[in-house]
């Protein structure tokens, strides 16, 4: 099972108005059910560190450094991280950290697509400015969207990017500012916002379309039955997941309330459970506090993990942080 990456995973259109666009993918936030579970006893290889947090692409960043080149970047980091300068890194420093760069990511993300949708060039987006953009191929050109193989996404992304939009939008204005785009491109990080990420996920695993997730679409959404052939034993183990810890009324079946606990779990903060997890493996003399020392000797734990902004703050200027 691919595990995507928590925070996230709207991918956009960037097509032009003349091109035929791309629909992104609809799925809003793939529930990280392993990561969810993970302990900090669960010593397991950098490599799922590196795939979970950052996706098989950004873990590659790393490749392009020589070891020594790895070291002397992310001791550089660790000196920002140690924002009280003396010389230890706490849990709390570091889960700050994370956050920090979660938060500029989204943003920078926004940015680099916001051109791409503000047509009048006014710092705003409207509504009409991002239909026409993402699905304009299609509105000029109704005839070849009925035989269109997507059009199946294409009916069903415009009215639920119009329902987040309007979401988003919170003066009402059908007019987005960079803040409420933000909101639309990336809702789960905007608490008005989770309520759409709830409705998402369920539409997309509801196949019968009774308004609830039962075990066999909950076993659906990450793994594809062979004909005949027989479960791998994890997937034995998520339908002992669905049974003991989501379906919590134990009425074969989730409805919104129960994916929010599976989704969005209110007592699991994703970066305080990476901080733990990061100061948990490399803390040495088990003082529950990282030296640069400890850090180093483990490099290989932090390459690529969040704490270091998905491998970029180690290939940029660092007068930028």
């Amino acid at each position: 099972m691919e595990l995507l990456g928590l925070l996230c995973a709207v991918l956009l259109c960037t097509a032009a108005v003349q091109a035929k666009p791309m629909l992104r993918k609809d799925r809003v936030l793939h529930p990280e059910s392993e990561l969810s579970k993970r302990t900090p006893e669960d010593n397991n290889s950098f490599q799922y560190d590196h795939e979970a947090f950052l996706g098989k692409e950004e873990a590659k960043t790393f490749d392009q450094l020589t070891q020594e080149e790895s070291k002397e970047r992310l001791g550089k980091i660790v000196d920002r991280i140690d924002t009280n300068a003396d010389g230890l890194i706490t849990t709390d420093e570091l889960k700050s950290w994370i956050k920090r760069v979660q938060k500029r990511y989204v943003y920078e993300n926004v940015a680099k697509v916001w051109t791409d949708y503000d047509l009048d060039k006014d710092n705003k987006i409207s509504w009409d400015e991002y239909k026409q953009a993402t699905y304009g191929y299609y509105l000029a050109n109704p005839e070849e969207f009925e035989e269109a193989t997507d059009q199946f996404s294409f009916r069903k992304m415009l009215p639920r990017d119009e329902r987040r939009f309007k979401t988003a939008d919170l003066n009402h204005d059908l007019a987005a500012d960079k803040e409420e785009f933000t909101a639309f491109l990336h809702p789960e990080e905007f608490e008005h916002m989770k309520d759409i990420v709830i409705l998402e996920t369920l539409e997309d695993i509801d196949k019968n379309g009774d308004g609830h997730v039962d075990e066999d679409e909950y076993i659906a959404d990450m793994f594809a039955h062979e004909d005949g052939g027989p479960e791998p034993d994890w997937v034995k183990t998520e339908r002992e997941q669905f049974s003991d810890f989501r379906d919590l009324n134990k009425d074969g079946k989730m409805d919104q309330d129960e994916i929010r606990q599976w989704i969005m779990p209110q007592d699991y903060d994703h970066a305080q459970a990476e901080a733990r997890h990061l100061v948990y493996e490399s803390d040495k003399d088990k003082d529950q506090m990282l030296t640069k020392e400890e850090v180093l000797e483990n490099w290989n734990m932090f390459v690529g993990s969040q704490a270091t902004n998905y491998g970029e703050d180690l290939t940029r200027n660092h007068d930028e942080l």
